[in-house]
Formats: structure tokens, sequence, C-alpha cells
């Protein structure tokens, strides 16, 4: 199967907002080469670099999709919350939606621990034996399991370490950025103007504060990722059907010179091609099945 990440709409980038950057004063430096120009104080995020970027680390995400890796989704803010869960579950991967506990990748040996202690009290408060426990025991107990489910339910059955990461924003998700750096676990990354993406794998410059931005970038990533297990299950002769599941007040000049870019720069090679090889998902967690 061939894949290639269905083109991003320029329209729809502006639309949701994904050009739209944090103030000059609060812009990383590091991000200059990300941005179009600045427009009243806020720095607007170049739309066609994104779009190439994007595409690229799509195609990574397959990649390593297509090869049986995980993926794991981290995006802890209210807004990304959802979206974050249920694109993951829509894509049979795995997420962190609540706030990161340190030591999550780093220490997975003892956060197996505490995934089979889930599951344990899963069994026990499922059990007819519940009964023979008195109402307060069967509240602490299922506080307990909440708490857990909490922090690790969208984990539970991921059986190792990931892949590959996705980050909504790798300022608020900077633990698990460097989590992943120090067991050189690839990272792609929505990365705004405000944040340093040194270290980041794959950056897809974007604003993370939008929540129709953040829709798109998790709707793309779970295509993706359907797409190489389509293309997995295809080597074994199954089939895997595929199904996907307000505008800043800036004027109306802005998002012309915006849409404009695009077509001037359409023919333009700003990043190497998407088809190029992408790197393996790392081989200590290749080594153990999903």
């Amino acid at each position: 199967m061939t894949y290639k990440p269905e083109a991003l709409c320029p329209q729809d980038l502006i639309q949701r907002s994904v050009y739209l950057g944090h103030k000059a004063c609060r812009g990383n430096p590091k991000m200059a080469p990300y941005i179009y120009k600045k427009h009243d104080g806020v720095h607007i995020i170049d739309l066609v670099k994104t779009r190439a970027l994007f595409e690229r680390a799509l195609m990574a995400i397959y990649t390593i999709a297509e090869q049986g890796g995980r993926i794991l989704f981290v995006g802890t803010k209210p807004h990304a919350r959802e979206l974050i869960k249920t694109y993951a579950q829509k894509c049979g991967q795995y997420y962190v939606d609540h706030r990161w506990t340190g030591g999550m990748l780093t220490n997975w040996k003892t956060v197996s621990a505490s995934i089979r202690r889930l599951k344990e009290l899963e069994e026990k408060l499922a059990s007819p034996e519940i009964v023979n426990y008195v109402k307060k025991e069967q509240l602490q107990l299922t506080r307990l399991r909440d708490g857990l489910e909490r922090k690790l339910g969208g984990i539970k059955e991921m059986g190792a370490l990931p892949d590959v990461i996705f980050v909504v924003d790798v300022v608020e998700e900077r633990i698990a950025v460097k989590e992943a750096q120090k067991l050189n676990i690839p990272i792609v990354a929505i990365v705004d103007t405000n944040a340093d993406p040194e270290g980041i794998d794959y950056i897809v410059p974007g604003n993370d504060d939008s929540s129709g931005a953040v829709e798109l970038y998790c709707s793309r990533v779970c295509d993706a990722v359907l797409a190489g297990l389509q293309s997995e299950m295809e080597k074994s002769g199954k089939s895997l059907k595929s199904a996907r599941v307000g505008k800043p007040g800036f004027d109306e000049q802005l998002l012309t010179q915006l849409t404009e870019r695009f077509k001037q720069v359409e023919s333009e090679v700003l990043v190497p091609k998407v088809e190029e090889q992408v790197p393996p998902p790392s081989q200590n967690s290749l080594s153990q099945k999903k």
C-alpha cells in the first residue's frame, strides 16, 4: 500500500486558526524560521511550512504504525483532553489526557506495577464477591480504581514503551518530552511560537490553544495510524476500514496574504519530500509485540 497524507486545505488551516501564534513579546527566538510575519504584535505562523512539516510527520507515524509500533497521544490541557482520548481510541492507540505522572516512561517498571494493580481492582469490583465487602470498603476500592484509571487508563494495555509520542503543546507537556528524549523515543509535536523546538524530531509549527486546530492535528494523526494499520493487515491478508470521526478577529487582508502565500510557493520544496525514508521505530520496544 502506497501512502500519501491527504493534502491540508489552506482555507481549513486558516479557519481553524492554525496560523495564530502568541504575542511577539512571548515568542521563542528559536521559532523564528517558522514565523511568517508579525501582525498587530502577534506572531503569524508560516502555514506553508506547517503543511509540509506536518505531512512529513504523518509519513513518519504511518511508517511506525505499519511496522507494528505503538503511538502514544499526549495532551492534558482541558481543550485537548477529550480530542486526544477520542482519536487515540479510534485508531486503537494509547493516550495520556490528564496530568503527566513523572516517570511514566523512564520508570516504566513501577508504572507497570500500578497498571497491574488497576486491573486487579477492576476484576475485584466486577466480581460477585464484592458484595462481601462493606459499603465503605467498596467505596474506597472504587475511588482507588478511579484514580488509577484517570492517570493510567489510556496506557493500561500498552504493554511496553511507545515507539513514538505525539504531543500537543510541548510547554505544557515538557516532562513527557524530556522523558522521551532521554529514552530516544521519537517525538512528533505541535510547537507554538512560545515553545522551544530543540530536541523535537518532527516539528509541526502551529497553534496549540485552538480546539479546532487540535481537532485537525489529532484527526490527521489518527488517519495516518489507521492507514499504517491497514497496510500492515493487508500484508497478512486482512482488512481494516478507516473512518474519520471560531475565527480570530484579524482583518481579511492578513487572511488573503496567507492564502496567496500558499499559491506562490505551491511548487517549492521547503522540506525534504515526505517520500524520504523515515527512521524505523526504536528496537527496544519493537522487540515486544503489542
